[in-house]
């Protein structure tokens, strides 16, 4: 059984890997490219496993949880390359999130 990571660690394993190599990370206009070419694909599939259309049978199988991978992979590149604590990010966002909207949505009993 894999043992869960920390977003810190998953940083920090992209970065060792980034790193190994001399070109290091792209510049960031070209990965918010790759992010946008990231999001198309995981959109695509998606679309193929919820919308209308549907694979043509020439086209290969991507899972979700394959083209959620790719997204994070770039997100994290992209965070890291500019100094960015995912962790600190969405610990912000979730906090903004639960005070602006806090009687936003229909809250689920409570069950004991």
């Amino acid at each position: 059984m894999e043992q869960s990571q920390t977003m810190e660690k998953l940083q920090h394993e992209v970065d060792l890997y980034i790193n190994s190599f001399k070109e290091g990370y792209f510049p960031p206009m070209e990965l918010i490219a790759r992010l946008t070419e990231e999001l198309g694909e995981l959109s695509r599939e998606v679309q193929h496993v919820y919308g209308m259309k549907k694979k043509k049978t020439s086209e290969a199988i991507k899972s979700l949880e394959e083209e959620t991978g790719d997204l994070l992979f770039v997100l994290i590149c992209f965070a890291n390359s500019q100094g960015i604590s995912l962790e600190k990010a969405l610990s912000t966002v979730l906090g903004k999130f639960k005070e602006r909207d806090a009687d936003r949505w229909t809250k689920k009993e409570e069950t004991i």
